[in-house]
């Protein structure tokens, strides 16, 4: 056998040990006991393999788009990235995280660990003409969109905020919109990017969802929109990008194939009464969670505002109207942290996590303050002037790096980055 094909059946080798360690963790994770075994002692892999959580799904999904991608995912051509565009075609790659997120099942004596959360300067960025309602960074924390109730959506160029927060940018004509689109009739309530492509989604309480391609310079309207039966409260794409998730004034959320528009409703879903409005939808990182678990009276009897996945999927960080902000453990609806100390009783108020997982940043109404926590201890660890007339009624962090979003009521939005 020569070096060259020694060196190629090594190689294969080393690709197929680290496929099987990735199938045995994978079965094990997921309580797939006696297969992870059975498969584990047919391939000479150790059980206890060392793996990170969803990994074989998160490679999966790469997979499947990159596969998919000359397709445009699901989204018509006449939609995706052209020659006449300005914007690059890397889109939608994102940077390694800084950090591990935190391991929350782990046994931790939390008492006076607390850490403390970077100092962060903010600045006012751009304005609509009624209130900021709702914001969203894409994938890979390059762009940032914004909506209003002035029908309205911002999209604005990360880079750019950031040359605006630069001594020579702070009087400089740095403009960091780029594109405003106008196309609902009725206020604005959630947008979301497109994992893959620059597809940017709205649903808005004129029952619409709408398709904007911001590739293209001169695109002010939607190219493709979505009527739905409900005022659309909040979106989510699937991280396969094929499908998108509504929560309406409906009590069952609407699933669309982003190639049809055709709407999918689930029968299995309990039925909580006529009046309960769905007011988030998130899916996790990899869209995998399949086993649906309801958290009854998950904040009394006040409204749920919001909800999202930790990173390795297996919990879920709720804020609601009584204020407070709830982690669950999603496998068995355990209660696992409380984070307390602000009040929120009247905004459809984020409860959300810096990009590291080790914090968890939320608003307190009457002192118009962001209140911060650590994520492991629970305890509060900071309270920042929000710098907002009235209370923010929307956070949102970057996905990629120690910055976040604020808006609200004063029809602001304010970009937060940490001090060097």
């Amino acid at each position: 056998m020569d070096t060259t094909n020694l060196e190629q059946t090594l190689q294969e080798g080393k690709l197929y040990r680290y496929v099987n360690n990735l199938i045995v963790a994978h079965l094990r994770d997921n309580n797939l006991t006696q297969a992870a075994s059975e498969v584990a002692s047919a391939t000479m892999t150790p059980i206890n393999i060392e793996a990170s959580p969803n990994k074989l799904l998160e490679l999966v999904a790469k997979g499947l788009a990159v596969e998919k991608d000359e397709t445009g995912r699901g989204v018509s051509a006449s939609m995706l990235f052209d020659s006449s565009a300005s914007l690059p075609t890397t889109y939608g790659l994102i940077p390694a995280p800084r950090v591990v997120s935190v391991d929350f099942s782990a046994a931790h004596d939390t008492k006076g660990s607390s850490k403390s959360f970077p100092k962060h300067e903010t600045r006012h960025v751009s304005e609509h003409k009624n209130v900021a309602r709702c914001a969203r960074f894409s994938p890979d924390g390059r762009f940032l969109a914004s909506g209003s109730a002035d029908t309205s959506i911002k999209l604005f160029e990360v880079g750019k905020i950031k040359q605006m927060l630069l001594p020579e940018g702070r009087d400089g004509p740095v403009r960091p919109v780029i594109r405003t689109f106008y196309d609902h009739l009725q206020p604005v309530n959630d947008v979301d990017f497109h994992p893959q492509n620059t597809i940017l989604i709205s649903g808005a309480k004129d029952h619409t969802i709408k398709f904007f391609d911001f590739s293209k310079t001169a695109a002010k309207r939607a190219s493709r929109v979505i009527q739905d039966t409900h005022n659309v409260r909040s979106l989510s794409f699937h991280p396969s990008g094929d499908f998108l998730l509504a929560g309406t004034d409906h009590h069952v959320p609407h699933l669309y194939d982003v190639n049809t528009f055709q709407c999918y409703l689930s029968e299995n879903v309990q039925e909580i009464g006529v009046n309960s409005a769905i007011n988030q939808v998130r899916y996790s990182c990899t869209g995998g969670i399949n086993v649906v678990r309801s958290i009854l009276g998950a904040h009394g009897s006040a409204e749920a505002t919001s909800a999202s996945f930790t990173k390795d999927q297996r919990y879920v960080l709720t804020c609601g109207k009584d204020s407070s902000v709830k982690l669950w453990e999603v496998g068995t609806g355990r209660l696992v942290k409380h984070y307390l100390g602000a009040t929120h009783t009247q905004l459809r108020c984020q409860a959300i996590f810096n990009d590291t997982e080790e914090f968890v940043l939320c608003i307190d109404e009457p002192s118009n303050e962001i209140v911060i926590w650590d994520a492991l201890s629970a305890e509060k660890v900071a309270r920042w002037a929000s710098n907002h007339v009235g209370a923010p009624r929307w956070l949102v962090h970057s996905p990629t790096e120690s910055a976040f979003v604020s808006c609200g009521t004063d029809r602001s939005i304010r970009f937060w980055e940490e001090t060097r």
